[in-house]
């Protein structure tokens, strides 16, 4: 199969989708297919040395969200020869905006089939910057639209696919969940973290990993890291990634008294680093709301490091509450709460909630690929037999 991997994010620039594009677009050649992956040419040139083909279109940075940049494929010239050029016999959108549409062309002008993964709750991040409720609407209106074009929609977890009916979509639904790089704990990437972070062995370490952005709930990783301060529980804490909201996060850590306390790690290049953070950290704290799948708490689950989550979000499916992880409330005093009895457990109880969440959370990427070329396999045959 030649198969098209669409989306708004790519490396160099970071975050979720970027990510599981990656995983796709990197697995899928090793199952002996071809992926092309097409996606706004970042601005610093890099390219990287992908087991793929990068099929980028110009863009420039989107407004008040300097992180990302879009596009528009269609006047750009040399993107145009280069995508007439490229084979495709099946596409998959990851975004339901530039490079979706773009999907969503070359699907209708091959006749080949549209693949809409729902990745965000686009409605919060809509409202975050129109402030308006009315044009909120009319944005997630124009999402629902476009996953009723696709000829199958799946998102990443439960919580996702009641996040897009919530929306208004009303068709089909199936679930792919994202996978966990095949990472496994190293000795030597745990002493360089303790090391380049300046992390004692006899201090706990709480370990954040994502956008630093306020949607992520990080409000109450700051209040809930100055409750423990105030309580005499030692801790470490350290915030891993980068943001929107970086400046505001770092003032605000600096207003609780929080500086003796944390380490802002910045964004981690080297994948030996952030496996280190995650074999050094007592807890992978993610008490997020917003994001539909938790892939970090996959990974902090793959290093055998247990994660302590809200109650009600995607990253609270797949956890047992003592069991394969530690639930909270969403509130900052519950986060404390449940952060201070873990930390005051025998350190052995710590550490069997940390295998128990290995055997429960780990999903290597190598299965779900597998189950997505099924899926690929199945609708380009039903395409072929005009059922689509």
């Amino acid at each position: 199969m030649h198969i098209g991997e669409f989306s708004d994010t790519f490396y160099p620039i970071v975050d979720g989708v970027g990510r599981v594009v990656y995983n796709y677009a990197s697995i899928i050649p090793r199952k002996g297919h071809e992926c092309y992956v097409v996606a706004p040419m970042a601005d610093t040139g890099y390219r990287g040395g992908f087991p793929f083909e990068l099929v980028d279109f110009s863009a420039r940075n989107v407004p008040l969200q300097k992180q990302y940049q879009t596009g528009i494929p269609f006047f750009d010239a040399h993107y145009g020869a280069r995508i007439a050029m490229v084979p495709l016999d099946i596409v998959h959108a990851h975004s339901p905006f530039i490079a979706g549409q773009e999907a969503l062309r070359l699907a209708r002008k091959r006749d080949i089939p549209l693949v809409g993964t729902f990745h965000s709750k686009y409605y919060d991040d809509f409202y975050k910057i129109v402030r308006q409720e009315l044009l909120a609407d009319i944005g997630v209106k124009y999402v629902v639209s476009f996953y009723e074009k696709c000829d199958e929609v799946w998102t990443v977890s439960r919580n996702s696919a009641d996040t897009l009916r919530s929306y208004g979509y009303r068709g089909d639904i199936f679930i792919v969940p994202n996978g966990t790089p095949d990472n496994r704990p190293d000795p030597a990437d745990l002493a360089a973290a303790r090391e380049h972070f300046g992390l004692a062995m006899d201090v706990p370490v709480l370990f954040y990993c994502g956008q630093l952005n306020w949607k992520k709930n990080i409000l109450h990783i700051l209040e809930g890291a100055q409750l423990l301060v105030r309580r005499g529980v030692p801790f470490r804490l350290v915030l891993a990634g980068q943001g929107p909201d970086e400046r505001a996060i770092r003032e605000k850590a600096d207003e609780l008294g929080l500086a003796p306390h944390m380490v802002f790690a910045g964004h981690l290049h080297e994948d030996g680093l952030l496996n280190g953070l995650y074999q050094a950290a007592a807890l992978f704290v993610f008490p997020s709301l917003y994001d539909t799948s938790g892939m970090v708490v996959h990974e902090a689950a793959a290093m055998h490091t247990p994660s302590v989550v809200t109650r009600g979000g995607a990253p609270a499916e797949a956890i047992v509450d003592g069991e394969s992880g530690l639930l909270c409330d969403d509130s900052s005093e519950s986060l404390a709460d449940v952060i201070e009895r873990a930390l005051k457990a025998p350190p052995q109880w710590l550490h069997a909630l940390g295998e128990r969440a290995h055997e429960a959370l780990y999903l290597p990427w190598d299965r779900v690929i597998d189950t997505a070329l099924e899926r690929y396999e199945r609708l380009i045959e039903q395409k072929k037999r005009g059922r689509l």
